[in-house]
């Protein structure tokens, strides 16, 4: 495309002959081929492409960090398992003031001091009280919020976009701090959890891998090309098959319960996982932004890579506590 744009400049624009050469006859140019729209890592079109990643992403950087993270998060539930609500505690944090630093950027005005600092409230009040703290930490945290942003001008000023502001407040606190204590009530509740915590994430990351080799090697479907256009249904059901596959030596080999537990697990987790990618999604893109944040190179910022996992967590209680 550079060389046709370069030839069609100098025709339109030809360079005076040398004294004593006549000028020659130009030669026909001929007309560009258009160029094959780019195909992202699961089939959908695109725009311009890292080169060697068709996912759209730093592989090497993103596989490193991964793994990192990873194998962390293993040595911890194996060995440590109640280190690791500080842990996860943490990335809740980092990943609600990110979200909330954004929301800001974009003139929605959250409080953030009331909701991070209530998100943990939330968070770690289900290790000593259980579904009780969290749903009480949950409810006071929204109200202070509420009342926070309601007088944060003073008395005098009445604030503007309340009810947005305050909704997107509430959607917030429930889209990280309460999911993500679903992870600790899973932990905690049986002699086991540590296990149970582990196979969600394996799951999860089964899926996230199969999504992205299916896409990347038969991607040719999107599923909604609106709001992820790099999404196929190939990678979805490659997502499917991995997940499964995982369910049933997770739940057989690790938790020792009847293999047809890992299949629902993993269809169900396969589901919840997609949704929370493309909830991020569709938030990002009314954002008008890539990525949450920029501390895991190759990946974005802590809550693009707590998205999946956040519903995952809910879905795997529900189903290991009702299976179990």
């Amino acid at each position: 495309m550079v060389a046709e744009k370069a030839a069609a400049t100098g025709a339109a624009r030809p360079q005076p002959p040398a004294e004593g050469i006549s000028e020659p006859t130009p030669a026909p140019t001929p007309a560009p081929t258009p160029a094959p729209a780019p195909t992202g890592a699961s089939g959908g079109a695109g725009g311009a492409e890292p080169r060697g990643s068709r996912a759209g992403r730093n592989l090497p950087a993103a596989l490193a960090v991964g793994t990192t993270l990873g194998m962390l998060c293993i040595a911890v539930l194996l060995f440590v398992p109640k280190v690791f609500i500080g842990v996860a505690g943490v990335a809740v944090g980092i990943a609600t003031w990110e979200v909330a630093k954004r929301l800001r950027e974009a003139d929605v005005l959250v409080p953030r001091t009331p909701l991070i600092v209530g998100g943990q409230a939330v968070f770690w009040l289900g290790w000593p009280f259980g579904p009780g703290g969290v749903t009480g930490a949950f409810a006071a945290t929204a109200l202070v919020c509420m009342v926070w942003r309601l007088f944060d001008h003073g008395l005098r000023t009445a604030p503007r976009n309340f009810l947005r502001d305050t909704a997107i407040t509430v959607f917030t606190l429930a889209w990280i701090p309460l999911l993500a204590s679903f992870a600790v009530l899973l932990l905690l509740e049986e002699p086991d959890g540590n296990l149970r915590v582990l196979t969600f994430m394996i799951l999860v990351v089964c899926s996230d891998v199969g999504g992205y080799v299916a896409g990347v090697l038969f991607g040719r479907h999107p599923m909604v090309p609106s709001i992820s256009p790099k999404k196929s249904w190939e990678g979805f059901c490659g997502s499917l098959v991995f997940a499964i596959i995982g369910g049933l030596l997770t739940v057989t080999l690790l938790l020792e319960a009847n293999s047809m537990i890992g299949v629902v697990l993993g269809i169900g987790l396969v589901v919840v996982a997609t949704l929370g990618d493309l909830v991020e999604s569709q938030i990002k893109r009314e954002l008008g932004i890539k990525d949450m944040g920029t501390m895991l190179p190759g990946h974005g910022g802590i809550m693009d890579r707590l998205d999946s996992m956040l519903p995952s967590a809910f879905v795997s209680w529900l189903v290991l506590s009702t299976l179990l």
